[in-house]
């Protein structure tokens, strides 16, 4: 009986998300707030789950602001 090629395959695992990836993203994103009118101080103090809830609506961020 021969073995098929699904069963000969290796299991790879993904790579995980480096640091320095991570930070990058999240200085892009306190940009982004920032360019959407928000004041760099305040945005400085946010915590990364907040920075991320805020760009979901950005339209709102706008209205605000404004």
């Amino acid at each position: 009986m021969r073995l098929k090629r699904k069963f000969q395959k290796t299991h790879l695992t993904r790579p995980r998300k480096g640091g320095a990836a991570k930070r990058r993203r999240q200085s892009d994103q306190k940009k982004r707030l920032v360019a959407l009118g928000m004041n760099e101080d305040h945005v400085q103090k946010m915590s990364p789950r907040e920075v991320l809830t805020l760009l979901k609506y950005p339209l709102k961020i706008k209205s605000e602001n404004e």
